[in-house]
């Protein structure tokens, strides 16, 4: 067996190659049917000098322990040449002769910073007071990248196939009340957040409330994995999926760069696809409040007291108010609890007025619930005949826990059909439990392999590198009931390309990575499924330095896709 690829790293002088050798040790369980039996007991680097700053890096071969095939060659000559490479598939950033000269990129930056006013790709200025609360207020451009990503287009295509697949199993998921209650009944004992949904769920269950009307709007997230040249997904978010409002306009932003400069830059705008999830997103509210039957009713926002990201949330707002004559209203937990009170019928009335949908832009962070009042309102919400987006129920599949259990052998099976529940293991990264103690000696001994994490929404709560090593030999020294409140992902190791990031006016130019979200649509009227669709496309690319990859915690800027 030949040698895999499992990390490139570009730096403006060099390509750093890190590799696992499968004559030393079997790879992670993708590559295998047995969960990571052994890992590896080397990882040898190689280091190539170059002449020139702007690098072609072509992907990895896909290799699995069972082929014969021969290693692979990365051979880069000292001038910056690449050599010929076997491969089966081969990832360009750009053409080869893309080149930006100063001008242009000054060009490129003014013209983009002036759409982005005029067109309302805008978020709250951190520096200003009132821009979290105040419409209008503290007004700064969105962070963007200056430039497409480029993303072949098969990768492309099985991210959209795959939506309305997840779509279908959040669904079904939700209504096997004993599988999230006995799946997360460990989690429960040391998570208290988490406890505090499954309790919410608990009452659900047993006053034997049904959900007839259900409405999911969701986002799959992936990564372009170079070791093996597969989509990866990274997680699936069932609350507060957010920026399809923003990233629609980053898709007409750089469209709009194109159409304009693309000649100078040898790109073509037709190859970055439209993006119509705020679109569809909004009709797949405004459906569900006309399932609802009550054309006096609102479709209302449950929003964070301070909402930086508030325009994204009022692009959809907008458009429903615009497209479908919807109303809508914005409402904090605590606003709720003092406004909101349950009807005779069951129905949820907020200030006199009827809530026919309750869309969750917040309540997925135990920030979100600093006292008693926003879990009795959460409570009130789920006991209501309101359609909740999500409700409790799709809620609790979106945690990490359940990701990490649909991931055995034979769970996903018991939800699809074995043809949709092989497409989707296709892109499961390998998912643990603290419980597998061999995988939990592996992430020890090399925890640059492996992300730690918690069930926790919203960016900024994993744990990395030597931090993995240093959570698991504590959990393991106290012999702590707390492991139960984290899962174990393989790390996926993406191609880092030169990109150039836009923040506060001011282009940086960086080695970078990005996230792939594709975002879904479902709604259900017992058994007529009325919308499953997918829904555009969320583009997010960081410094390859970062961690953490959210936008609204300050670690990605938005982006679009270009197809190859």
């Amino acid at each position: 067996m030949g040698a895999i690829c499992s990390s490139l790293a570009v730096s403006h002088s060099s390509i750093a190659v890190s590799y696992l050798s499968s004559s030393s040790a079997t790879s992670f369980w993708h590559y295998s049917p047995n969960l990571i039996p052994n890992i590896i007991a080397t990882l040898p680097t190689y280091r190539a000098g170059f002449s020139h700053t702007t690098l072609q890096v072509v992907g990895c071969r896909m290799m699995k322990p069972s082929s014969s095939s021969p290693p692979v060659s990365l051979g880069f000559s000292q001038s910056g040449e690449t050599e010929e490479v076997q491969e089966e598939v081969v990832l360009k950033p750009f053409p080869a002769s893309l080149s930006i000269s100063p001008a242009l990129l000054e060009n490129l930056v003014y013209d983009a910073l002036v759409w982005s006013s005029l067109n309302g790709l805008v978020v709250g200025d951190k520096s200003v007071k009132r821009s979290g609360t105040s419409p209008g207020v503290g007004m700064v451009h969105a962070p963007f990248a200056l430039l497409p990503m480029p993303i072949q287009e098969g990768f492309w295509k099985q991210a959209c196939e795959l939506a309305p697949i997840f779509n279908e199993l959040v669904d079904r998921v939700s209504l096997d009340g004993k599988f999230l209650q006995d799946s997360l009944s460990r989690t429960k004992k040391v998570d208290a957040f988490t406890s505090r949904l499954l309790d919410i769920h608990s009452k659900m269950l047993e006053i034997n409330k049904k959900e007839v009307i259900r409405l999911g709007l969701h986002r799959s997230d992936y990564m372009l994995d170079a070791e093996t040249a597969l989509l990866y997904q990274i997680e699936l978010n069932t609350i507060s999926s957010s920026f399809a409002g923003l990233g629609c306009l980053v898709s007409n932003l750089h469209r709009h760069l194109l159409n304009q400069h693309g000649k100078d830059l040898g790109l073509n705008p037709k190859r970055v696809p439209g993006n119509t999830a705020v679109r569809q997103f909004a009709e797949a509210l405004a459906k569900a409040w006309n399932e609802f039957d009550n054309k006096r009713a609102v479709v209302m926002f449950v929003v964070q007291p301070e909402e930086r990201n508030m325009y994204d949330q009022h692009w959809l707002s907008f458009l429903l108010k615009e497209i479908h004559g919807v109303n809508t209203i914005r409402k904090t937990l605590a606003e709720i609890a003092g406004e909101g009170q349950l009807l005779l019928d069951g129905s949820l009335a907020i200030g006199g007025q009827i809530v026919a949908v309750v869309y969750f832009r917040a309540g997925y962070s135990p920030n979100d619930y600093p006292s008693e009042s926003e879990w009795n309102a959460r409570l009130m919400m789920e006991r209501s005949t309101a359609i909740k987006c999500p409700s409790i129920s799709y809620h609790l599949v979106g945690t990490k826990k359940i990701q990490q259990e649909l991931a055995k052998p034979l769970v996903l099976e018991r939800f699809l059909e074995d043809e949709d529940a092989a497409k989707l293991r296709k892109c499961f990264a390998g998912l643990w439990s603290l419980d597998d103690s061999e995988v939990v000696k592996t992430a020890i001994e090399r925890p640059e392999l492996f992300v730690l994490k918690p069930q926790r929404e919203g960016g900024g709560n994993n744990i990395y590198g030597d931090d993995v090593k240093e959570m698991l030999l504590k959990l393991q020294n106290e012999k702590s009931q707390e492991q139960a409140a984290y899962i174990l992902m393989q790390r996926i190791f993406p191609t880092a390309s030169l990109s150039y990031l836009v923040r506060e006016g001011i282009c940086h130019q960086n080695n970078a990575i990005s996230e792939l979200g594709i975002y879904g649509a479902y709604l259900r009227n017992n058994d007529k499924v009325i919308m499953n669709d997918h829904c555009g496309y969320l583009m997010r690319t960081k410094d390859s330095s970062s961690n953490e990859g959210g936008v609204a915690t300050g670690f990605a800027v938005l982006d679009s896709v270009y197809l190859t």
